[in-house]
């Protein structure tokens, strides 16, 4: 502030003081609030410099905020010079705090101008939040206010957290321009020698396995956001589908998921030790289908669910299962339970943080 980086403004402070302080996503809406307890409306830091309203900002929301009638309404007032121009006579004129009436900046009454009133043409001031809907000044307007914790995720949100799963190296043919190293050619010749260096990809291979049909269908929406965010972020994955729990077989086509099923056996060959790999279930099925052979609903199995989730861990090092479940339903679910007990507790709810914490267990082997 004192090496006046930024303008004298709420707004600029907001942005510089969010993007310092503020490292992680999910605590942006936290951020937000206590900005807007802070600050209360006030657009200004200067001090004695009060409610400076940015007319451009104004003006840019009237297609968003106002119908064609509160529109008309501005008009005949004026138009929006001549509501800012009455606005910065009123600062001007008024000594005391108002309440009521409709000229003066307060709150209630039908002026134009303060708080807890109601005027279609509003402009905010010192209000935590609107009661009419109408104003249109806000500095309490929290975009990210769904990004939390323990809230379900979209597919941005799940991207965001799969890239803590990251090793990057350089392959193939060198197409991406290396600056530091043209610089110092380039310097060290006399001329103009382009460097150019291999894409930076991830190494990280991904394995994963989605539960399909029945109890999953409720969860189809989550799933196919984290599928195309795995998609988008790990350029080396293979999936599969399977039901309720892992047998001797597995599909890639749900359609045709009778006719063309791969041995389990064979995907566990092909794919090495050191893809990590992730189950997508929701875990809820009779236990039976985990612990028996021929439990499952679907055919005969010849041995018990809970002996191929076993040789998931004996091959694989990292392996983890994600639950689209509320944590705090699963210890009402036995097959949850028995689930958890095979992957030694590796299963993490489809939160933000249940995937952070995903995440960080499969990148301890990287």
């Amino acid at each position: 502030m004192d090496k006046k980086v930024i303008e004298d403004k709420v707004e600029d402070f907001y942005y510089l003081s969010r993007s310092a302080l503020v490292k992680d996503e999910r605590n942006l809406d936290k951020f937000d609030r206590v900005f807007s307890h802070v600050f209360k409306g006030l657009d200004s830091l200067e001090e004695g410099d009060i409610a400076q309203i940015p007319e451009e900002w104004l003006k840019s929301l009237t297609e968003k905020f106002l119908t064609d009638e509160e529109k008309a309404q501005i008009e005949a007032l004026g138009g929006w010079e001549k509501i800012m121009e009455e606005l910065q006579k009123r600062l001007e004129e008024q000594e005391k705090r108002h309440e009521g009436g409709n000229k003066w900046i307060g709150t209630g009454g039908t002026s134009p101008y303060g708080a807890d009133g109601y005027n279609p043409e509003g402009v905010r001031i010192g209000q935590k939040e609107g009661r009419h809907g109408k104003a249109v000044k806000v500095w309490d307007k929290r975009e990210y206010k769904n990004l939390d914790d323990g809230v379900e995720i979209g597919t941005r949100n799940i991207k965001m957290a799969l890239r803590r799963l990251r090793r990057f190296a350089r392959h193939g043919q060198p197409t991406e321009l290396d600056l530091d190293d043209t610089i110092k050619s380039t310097a060290h010749q006399g001329y103009l020698d382009i460097k150019m260096v291999p894409e930076r990809k991830n190494k990280i291979n991904v394995l994963i396995f989605f539960d399909i049909g029945g109890s999953m269908d409720s969860h189809i929406k989550l799933c196919e956001e984290l599928f195309s965010a795995a998609r988008t972020e790990f350029k080396n994955m293979e999936y599969f589908y399977f039901h309720n729990c892992l047998y001797e077989h597995v599909w890639k086509d749900n359609k045709r998921r009778h006719q063309e099923r791969m041995d389990t056996w064979d995907v566990l060959h092909k794919y090495p030790s050191d893809y990590k790999v992730i189950f997508v279930g929701d875990g809820t099925m009779s236990p039976y289908e985990i612990t028996y052979a021929g439990g499952s609903v679907e055919h005969w199995n010849e041995e018990p669910g809970a002996i191929w989730l076993e040789r998931i861990q004996q091959i694989y090092e990292s392996a983890i299962w994600l639950n689209p479940v509320a944590e705090r339903h699963w210890e009402y679910t036995p097959s949850i339970q028995v689930i958890e007990q095979v992957f030694q507790d590796r299963m993490f709810p489809l939160t933000l943080e249940g995937l952070d914490n995903a995440m960080k267990e499969l990148s301890r082997a990287s």
